[in-house]
């Protein structure tokens, strides 16, 4: 891989070049990125989309939008300290094509604005309910009619693959939804693979998959300009991740790992005592004595530990990223960056405390139950009427259902995958609290 290909400025439907040297430094395509998604409709649906706690209404817990934005802060300042080196290891991309370090932090930080855009209500068991459906549920039907790939997208049902399809899928009268550059779309697109064949992997990129069979197309467009290595596997479509996708993956690492125990320390699900003792493990070589001393809150001690805790991970994932760049751009590296972290343990022993009282506590659990419920129900509902509806049969409950849905949601699909996959799409934008309005309005 090179980076002049893997910093395309392309947009879908372009028919000419974008070159970097002639961009307009105030209003540069990356940063213009940015801009289309913090001003998109599912974009500002995670305000009601749960972070860890589902349905929380204190406020300083983190929702799906807060967390986003955090990531893209991160992803910002990773992209630019990694940007500075890679020019000057590289000097021709600055003279001759006119990339900025600034350049990769601006693709970073949309990428990492995005990242869970896709992703459904009630967090991860969002995901793992619409799977569920059809995995468990009535939902089990429709397994003859669909091809092996096209059943494996339901039933495992994917955030970033969703998420791919919020920022690149066509409706009437928008071609290419929020038409992103390809650089920004590569560095969202952590797993370039289909959901089939699934094989055991140490390969951080075959974790999950990226795209359902809708966007397929367009996916590979996309994976080719970019010059994302292909792995040849017949039909299969498989692909290296873009070097930018690391970045983005460590911001996320980076921060559900300190920012969901900081959540878990002001809800009282992990005593400061505990709290301290784990993030001074990560600060111990840039904490300033006296200025923690003279904090007098928990709540400023806390943001204080945050704050140098993530500074440390910054620069560590940098300095991981550039001991291993070339490997990365030859597709050698197949690692999160936190994995090679030489903060890794710290982080694990985090993570190991936050499953246990904050991610299995009785209140994520309870909420988690309940987010099942209501996806189960309004799946069968919404996709038994509109299947109906094409079929030339609906009830008058059925009519009176899709009235219901988003007008831009009313729309004619003509096979059966195409339509689970458009109720499915419509259920994952809902947010916590509309999820909770359909229920109770269908009953």
């Amino acid at each position: 891989m090179t980076w002049e290909q893997l910093l395309s400025l392309k947009r879908q439907g372009d028919t000419g070049k974008r070159l970097r040297i002639e961009q307009d430094d105030t209003r540069l395509g990356f940063e213009v990125d940015y801009d289309r998604i913090i001003f998109s409709a599912p974009f500002r649906s995670l305000q009601d989309k749960t972070q860890v706690i589902p349905l929380s209404k204190t406020d300083f817990v983190h929702t799906r939008l807060t967390h986003s934005l955090e990531v893209s802060v991160v992803g910002r300042s990773i992209g630019r300290l990694v940007g500075k080196k890679i020019i000057e290891k590289y000097p021709h991309l600055k003279e001759i094509h006119g990339y900025q370090p600034n350049d990769f932090g601006a693709i970073v930080a949309a990428a990492s604005l995005a990242h869970d855009i896709g992703n459904p209500p009630f967090g991860h068991s969002g995901e793992k309910a619409i799977g569920e459906y059809f995995s468990r549920g009535n939902g089990q039907q429709f397994k003859e009619q669909l091809s092996p790939k096209e059943w494996q997208d339901l039933v495992d049902f994917e955030g970033n693959a969703n998420g791919f399809s919020v920022l690149t899928s066509s409706r009437p009268g928008i071609e290419g939804s929020l038409r992103l550059s390809y650089a920004t779309l590569g560095a969202f697109m952590k797993y370039p693979k289909e959901s089939l064949p699934k094989k055991p992997s140490t390969n951080i990129s075959d974790k999950k998959f990226g795209f359902f069979q809708t966007d397929k197309a367009f996916f590979q467009e996309v994976a080719e300009e970019l010059g994302l290595i292909k792995i040849n596997s017949g039909e299969d479509l498989r692909y290296l991740r873009h070097p930018l996708a690391f970045l983005v993956e460590a911001a996320d690492d980076i921060c559900y790992t300190i920012i969901d125990f900081e959540d878990g320390i002001n809800l009282g699900l992990v005593s400061e005592d505990f709290a301290l003792e784990y993030l001074i493990k990560l600060v111990k070589d840039t904490i300033d004595a006296n200025k923690y001393q003279a904090l007098t809150t928990k709540e400023d001690r806390i943001s204080y530990l945050r704050a140098l805790a993530i500074g440390n991970l910054i620069n560590d994932a940098v300095k991981v990223f550039l001991e291993n760049e070339e490997a990365i751009l030859k597709g050698e590296f197949h690692h999160a960056l936190t994995d090679k972290s030489k903060y890794k343990a710290q982080m694990n022993d985090i993570i190991k405390l936050s499953v246990k009282n904050i991610y299995q506590s009785r209140e994520v659990i309870e909420k988690e139950l309940k987010g099942y419920q209501i996806i189960n129900s309004l799946l069968d509902k919404f996709i038994t009427a509109y299947n109906n509806q094409y079929e030339g049969k609906t009830s008058n409950y059925d009519q009176l259902l899709l009235k219901v849905l988003p007008e831009k949601h009313r729309l004619e699909k003509e096979t059966l995958y195409e339509r689970l996959m458009h109720i499915c799409h419509f259920v994952s934008l809902l947010t916590d609290g509309n999820a909770l309005l359909y229920n109770e309005m269908l009953g």
